[in-house]
């Protein structure tokens, strides 16, 4: 029985704890015998919550057996990005530097999980402090990718996705930067969807970029993300960027997506993002993804948005800008690993020099040197500036196509996953992963990306819906349509047809 609770969807296990043919125990220790099980091979947790995660479901079904009213998704457990604080459980954002650090207080997301009654598993494994694609830039070792060991999860939340995709947790906590929800979930054949930016509070996520940050759902279902986007989604005030407004409608809308009826619905093609730097079995699934969306009533035409070609270049003058001034708070005075320097006298500066030195690693040190320069004096308006000139056309570009169409479709990656130390040491290729990405971020929209079938090389291709900011339950009619139509062709879930470990493959389709 175990075995099956970690294969259902967090929907099927909520009907069956509602309905009593399963405990909330049940079904968290069904999932942490799974970590134990598959995780020294996975490597999506950095820490496992077995206590804590078990007292939480015994406390469900003590208030589900008392008769009182519950959450759609408690008793549901979920894991926790390691760049979300959580109080008493430690939280290193991928980091030596906050090796041994225990919040006092929780991330409102977190908060809001614990009050849902949605035990936590453990904290997820990621890149350092989120800056990468590939999750191969954590101090703790990288993740890898269920689908193959060898390569990469995608990054830099590739440990929740694994995580999901390995069926060691339903549901999972990302977020997403330049698209570190949504690429992991196209390279791990998993959903992952990025909330207009302020839907979702960003209070306690450990901040790398301040105006791009973004928490959002890791899931297998469509309709999973959009039971976990309403239970996290809603204005916070201690979050000066939250939107003062209600959550969207995600459940509705998902379902009516399920119903498989998009007449009406004006669909654009994004010119920019197909062609040149794609895989080719990348575009054969979106094509056919198109092809899906066409035949359930969709209106297709192709819009462009000519600054999406320069959407990388001022991605990475604006996030490592802001993730230089974000990072200077780790100056091993006030928590977190403290470094004396080996010779000469001990200042402040001196520990500090020694503590960055020795505890942020390649990437970070190169993204935080890449954003200071980009705002030192006689450089800011040359490179930041106009990078967040940038930035506004391509908000101009968008605003543009929202008069044509209702919602934007692109491949969420250019290429399935790669081997894992394939771009590690060529930063610029590894930066290429998030071309179709980070446009949504830099826009402040919603976006989310569905598994679309897999490539020539037999890895997982994702395809991602992108609606205007506010817009948020136009993802998940559009992602819930395309998923119920490719989920029936396939005769199940994608990952049905993955050789996990231990996963029953269900033959090659």
């Amino acid at each position: 029985m175990s075995e099956d609770l970690t294969r259902l969807s967090a929907a099927e296990l909520s009907t069956l704890m509602a309905d009593g043919e399963v405990s909330a125990r049940e079904v968290t220790e069904a999932h942490l015998a799974r970590i134990h099980d598959v995780d020294d091979d996975v490597h999506a947790f950095v820490l496992v919550n077995d206590t804590d995660a078990i007292l939480e479901a015994r406390r469900v079904d003590e208030a589900r057996y008392r008769g009182e009213e519950l959450g759609p998704l408690a008793g549901v457990p979920i894991a926790v990005k390691d760049l979300l604080t959580t109080r008493g459980m430690r939280t290193t954002c991928g980091s030596r530097i906050l090796e041994d650090w225990v919040p006092v207080y929780d991330a409102t997301v977190v908060a809001k999980v614990r009050d849902a009654g949605m035990p936590i598993l453990g904290k997820t494994n990621m890149d350092e402090f989120a800056m990468g694609s590939s999750t191969e830039h954590s101090a703790f070792g990288p993740t890898h990718n269920p689908w193959d060991l060898d390569r990469i999860p995608g990054g830099s939340g590739g440990g929740s996705s694994a995580a999901v995709a390995a069926f060691e947790a339903p549901l999972a906590l990302g977020t997403d930067t330049g698209g570190s929800i949504r690429q992991p979930a196209a390279v791990t054949g998993t959903v992952g969807a990025k909330p207009t930016y302020g839907a979702v509070s960003r209070y306690g996520l450990v901040a790398m970029a301040s105006s791009l940050d973004q928490v959002g759902p890791c899931s297998r279902t469509v309709l999973d993300a959009a039971m976990l986007h309403e239970v996290i989604g809603g204005h916070d005030p201690h979050d000066a960027t939250s939107l003062p407004e209600p959550v969207a409608p995600a459940v509705a809308y998902a379902r009516q997506g399920m119903a498989g009826d998009l007449r009406g619905v004006r669909i654009g093609i994004v010119g920019e993002l197909r062609g040149d730097g794609f895989q080719q079995g990348v575009l054969e699934r979106y094509a056919e993804a198109l092809g899906v969306l066409e035949d359930l009533g969709a209106e297709m035409q192709v819009v462009s948005c000519p600054s999406f070609a320069y959407t990388l270049a001022a991605y990475y003058l604006i996030m490592p800008s802001e993730a230089s001034s974000n990072l200077a708070r780790f100056d091993a005075m006030r928590y977190g690993l403290r470094l004396s320097p080996q010779g000469g006298p001990v200042t402040a500066e001196a520990v500090m020099g020694a503590t960055r030195e020795a505890a942020f690693g390649p990437e970070v040190k190169r993204r935080v040197i890449l954003g200071t320069y980009a705002l030192s004096a006689g450089y800011r308006d040359a490179y930041y500036g106009s990078a967040q000139k940038v930035r506004t056309l391509v908000q101009e570009d968008l605003a543009h196509a929202w008069e044509a169409v209702d919602v934007l479709v692109s491949p969420t990656c250019p290429t399935t996953a790669f081997r894992i130390g394939e771009k590690v040491d060529n930063p610029m290729a590894m930066y290429l992963s998030d071309t179709a990405t980070i446009p949504a971020n830099l826009a402040g929209i919603p976006g989310i990306s569905v598994p679309a079938g897999l490539a020539e090389d037999g890895l997982p291709v994702g395809v991602q819906v992108l609606a205007p900011a506010r817009a948020d339950a136009w993802i998940y009619r559009v992602g819930a349509a395309l998923e119920a139509v490719l989920t029936e062709r396939w005769g199940g879930g994608l990952l049905d047809r993955a050789p996990m470990l231990g996963t029953p493959t269900g033959g090659a389709r």
